[in-house]
């Protein structure tokens, strides 16, 4: 199980848009927090939120929920560093939320060049689970006092808790995993999260492995899409062995240029090429927090 850290970087500078270069920079120490922001800044809006692709199979300019995840996660990974950003994005998707405190999957767009269906399609006056927990999820993660304090994060982590609650039947494999991810990082901050977790848990498949319903053939999620990171609660849902083969697999999936691929279905050339270089920054930063490179 080896990784080629340099066949990487030569991936990352030949296709990788300049945001998940300067991720990529970021994670081996080779650039500072500024270039990084600078680089997700590019893709933000007036209003606060952020579009213009961010979302690689939502090329659309619009501020919407797949750019604010999007954003969130570079918030995340600057820690402990902090930026005014993070909330101004929080305050973004107050003004989007509805009564429930839910997040619509997607907003109208006026273009839907190069844009996935479903996210064009989408209906931007229902809340949906899908959304919510994938916004709030790594929300739960920047380490910012008032991210954690936003009044928006208080809402969708409500709605979320009670939408988890009433699932009765196994969610789509995407909502599934995002749910459980949002359940781990507010474990520590809501008590019934441990509950929920043990709930949740038994709609994933001892092996990790879920098919994407409706996505590419073979399209499925996998054990450290629920539980990428080692020593959380998330974990306690497979058997070590299943996480051990998963960090080999995952390791193996270098290619013969230096980055990862990903099994869904892109939209564009470009998303095409921007998938790749997200998956490799998540690849390395997988293996990364779990001591295999």
């Amino acid at each position: 199980m080896t990784v080629d850290l340099a066949a990487a970087a030569s991936f990352m500078a030949g296709h990788a848009r300049v945001l998940d270069r300067r991720r990529f920079e970021l994670l081996l120490g080779r650039t500072d927090v500024g270039a990084v922001l600078a680089a997700v800044d590019g893709y933000r809006n007036p209003d606060g939120g952020y579009g213009w692709g961010l979302e690689p199979d939502l090329r659309a300019p619009e501020s919407q929920p797949g750019g604010a995840l999007h954003a969130l996660e570079v918030f995340a990974e600057i820690a402990p560093a902090t930026t005014p950003r993070a909330v101004e994005v929080c305050d973004w998707l107050e003004s989007i939320s509805l009564a429930d405190g839910g997040v619509p999957f997607a907003l109208p767009v006026a273009d839907p060049t190069a844009s996935a269906p479903f996210w064009v399609q989408a209906d931007p006056a229902v809340s949906t689970l899908h959304s919510t927990v994938f916004v709030a999820a790594v929300a739960l993660k920047v380490e910012d006092p008032a991210v954690a304090g936003h009044p928006w994060l208080e809402r969708a982590a409500g709605y979320c808790l009670r939408a988890i609650a009433e699932v009765d039947s196994a969610p789509h494999a995407i909502a599934l995993s995002f749910a459980i991810q949002f359940l781990d990082a507010a474990y520590e901050k809501y008590p019934q999260a441990a509950e929920l977790l043990d709930h949740l848990g038994k709609f994933v498949p001892d092996n990790g492995l879920a098919p994407v319903a409706g996505g590419s053939e073979g399209e499925t999620l996998r054990a450290l899409n629920f539980a990428p990171v080692p020593d959380r609660p998330a974990r306690k849902l497979f058997a070590p062995g299943v996480i051990a083969d998963e960090l080999a697999r995952l390791a193996d999936q270098q290619e013969e240029d230096g980055g990862w691929r990903v099994d869904f279905k892109s939209y564009s050339p470009a998303a095409e090429l921007e998938w790749r270089g997200y998956a490799t920054v998540s690849a390395v930063s997988i293996l990364r927090r779990n001591h295999v490179i």
